[in-house]
Order: C-alpha cells, then structure tokens, then sequence
C-alpha cells in the first residue's frame, strides 16, 4: 500500500533517496536507544537524554519523533510507567531546546546537561503529581530529595555519552577538514 502511495506521488529519486537515508538514520537511533535501555544498568544511566538533545541538535527536529516512537517501543517491550507521559515530554521539550546549543562543545555539553537538570525536574515533579508524597510542599522536596541519587546517575550518563557523540563529531569535523586541504 505504502509502495503504491510512493508510486502515486511520483516520488522522484532524490524523494526516494531521503526516505532511504530517512529510515537508516531512524534505524540507527532506534537500536542505539534500544540498546541502551535494554542491556542491564544502574537507575537512569542510559544515552536517552544525549540522544534526545543530540540527534535534533545535529540531524535536526524532524529526527524527533524517532526518537519519541523510539521510546514508545521501547516502552512496550520494558512496560509502561505512570509517569511515560512526563518522560516523554520532557524528551519532546529537550529536542526542542537543542537547537539553541549547536554553536560549539562547550555550549553542546551545556546543553545536554540543562536537557537533563530538564528530565530530572519534570519527570519528579510527575511523581510528585500522581500524589505518592502527598500533595504539599514537603511531600514535593520529599520526592525531589529522594530522586537526587537517580540524578547523578543521570548527568555521570549524560557527561560520558555526550563526550562519545562529541568525539564522533569531532572526527567528522577534522578528516572533512583533512580532505578538504588534500584537494
């Protein structure tokens, strides 16, 4: 059906090859966040939060959703939690704030650990709503000091597999560099 609607809009090569580049990309993101929740690991040390500052930052927003529906399967297989739709939201709002931290490392490190000072703020603030710590101001510094060690967990895991992507952009950078002087 898919192929049929392709054929009817006369996708032109350039068309087709997008959507070809379009699903490896989506491929690639899916498996490295896969990969990341499912191999066994401390509380909230995963790639997620770099994923979802890096991949809109470098590859742009329309990445965004892959990452979300990346999550979502994720979600499927692992299970559902009462605070996915905060989780979520708080990926949709980093992805969206990425693009004001692209203009060197200093400013994209920054910003994937305000992306997850962000995480850590909402998605608590989530726990704190569904009324498990009482529904006043001691129950949500209760929640919010309980959740400090998920915290570290998550800038340590922030800071590291930011430094990875970074390294992986940064080689990208120097051997474009490299070719560019050898021509």
């Amino acid at each position: 059906m898919f192929i049929l609607y392709l054929y009817a809009c006369n996708f032109s090569s350039i068309q087709y090859s997008f959507l070809v580049t379009y699903l490896k990309i989506s491929i690639g993101i899916f498996l490295a966040l896969a990969a990341s929740r499912f191999i066994p690991h401390p509380p909230n040390f995963t790639s997620l939060l770099a994923l979802s500052f890096y991949v809109p930052a470098i590859l742009g927003v329309r990445f965004l959703p892959v990452i979300v529906i990346s999550f979502f399967i994720t979600d499927l297989i692992i299970g559902f939690h009462s605070v996915a739709l905060f989780t979520w939201g708080s990926v949709i709002l980093i992805g969206l704030l990425s693009k004001f931290f692209t203009s060197n490392v200093t400013t994209r490190i920054s910003g994937s650990l305000i992306g997850a000072s962000l995480f850590f703020l909402i998605t608590n603030f989530g726990v704190w709503s569904l009324g498990s710590f009482g529904y006043t101001l001691d129950g949500l510094i209760l929640c919010f000091t309980l959740a400090i060690p998920f915290y570290g967990y998550t800038i340590i895991s922030t800071i590291i597999f930011s430094s990875i992507i970074e390294a992986f952009i940064q080689k990208k950078y120097y051997l474009k560099e490299l070719l560019t002087k050898n021509i």
